[in-house]
Parts: C-alpha cells; sequence; structure tokens
C-alpha cells in the first residue's frame, strides 16, 4: 500500500509538473505571437469601431474605422466627413475592440493600395480637401497630382471650386509629412 500511495504522489507531482509547464510554453507562444501582430492587424478586428485616434499634427480625430490598408486608415466622422489618416502620424488609439484581424499577406492588389495611391483616388475625384500636415499646419484646396513622394495640392477657399481664378497658390506637400486627409462637405472650412 505504501508503495501505491508513493507511486501515485510522484505521479501526481509529475501532472503538476507537466502541467505547469504546458501553461508556461502556452503563455510565452501567446507573447511571442502578439509581438509580431502589427497596428494595422490590430486595426483591422476593429472595423466599424468607433475609435479616438491621437495623430501627430492632427490632435484627436474620431469615427468609425471603415477601412485599413498597408500605411492608412479611413475613419468616417459622425458627420460623414471621411478622414484619410496615415499610420506613421498615429500616436495612440483608444476604442479598439478585443478582436485582431488575422495577420495575412497583403495580396498584389492590396499592397499596392498604399497612401499614395489613396490620394491619387482624392486627385481624380477632384474633391476639396484639408491636408494636414504633421507639425500642425492645414492647407486647404484640391490635390491636383501626386508624385512618387509628394503630391501637388492647388490651394483655394473650401467653399469654391478648383477654378484657376480662385487658386492662390500651389504646394508641393512631401508625402512623408501628411497626418490627415480630410474630404469637405458643403458648409465645411
Amino acid at each position: 500500500m505504501r508503495w501505491q500511495r508513493l507511486f501515485a504522489d510522484l505521479q501526481a507531482q509529475f501532472e503538476a509538473a507537466g502541467d505547469e509547464e504546458g501553461r508556461s510554453e502556452w503563455a510565452s507562444r501567446a507573447r511571442a505571437e502578439m509581438g509580431a501582430v502589427r497596428l494595422a492587424d490590430r486595426l483591422g478586428g476593429s472595423i466599424g469601431a468607433r475609435l479616438v485616434l491621437t495623430c501627430r499634427g492632427a490632435g484627436r480625430l474620431s469615427g468609425a474605422l471603415t477601412e485599413v490598408g498597408p500605411d492608412w486608415l479611413l475613419l468616417a466622422d459622425e458627420r460623414g466627413r471621411e478622414q484619410l489618416v496615415s499610420s506613421a502620424a498615429v500616436r495612440a488609439v483608444a476604442g479598439l475592440g478585443r478582436w485582431t484581424a488575422p495577420a495575412e499577406g497583403p495580396g498584389p492588389v492590396r499592397a499596392r493600395m498604399d497612401l499614395r495611391r489613396a490620394l491619387r483616388g482624392l486627385a481624380r475625384d477632384r474633391s476639396a480637401v484639408q491636408v494636414v500636415l504633421d507639425e500642425g499646419t492645414v492647407l486647404t484646396g484640391t490635390i491636383d497630382r501626386v508624385g512618387a513622394d509628394y503630391l501637388e495640392l492647388a490651394e483655394h477657399a473650401a467653399d469654391q471650386p478648383r477654378r484657376a481664378a480662385a487658386v492662390r497658390q500651389v504646394h508641393a506637400v512631401v508625402i512623408e509629412g501628411v497626418a490627415v486627409v480630410r474630404t469637405l462637405l458643403p458648409g465645411w472650412n
């Protein structure tokens, strides 16, 4: 009998040590996996959620997250204005849910949908926009064209269409310096 109790006790100790080792290994793996998650993946799990972003140059922005690109995110504020945010300008995000989007390769089309291409879409639409630079300057006008590392913005009043007579000046803006591009709605300045 004594031997059976001894073996049972040793077996219990062995199983407890194995369970502890398994928990420790699981926790270590979870930390390593979390260490590989990028902010874009974390944000991808919050599509549709209302977020508050703290951005260099633009301060706090809030809205529903509608899309996440390789180096940008798109928020829609409560009035329907879209805000294209450079990921490089984001300093903090509040309102994230518990979910993270699965890490997956961006694919050939998605990988090419970088900030530069999104800006080209705005230039094609000829929409009036506000461009907020990462040091706080706000420029209002229409994006005329987008180069490899810059955009040209024809500065004009927000309530006027882009016409030669309305353009005050044209700015060449380095894309790395762009924090946020907001589409303007009628009546917005």
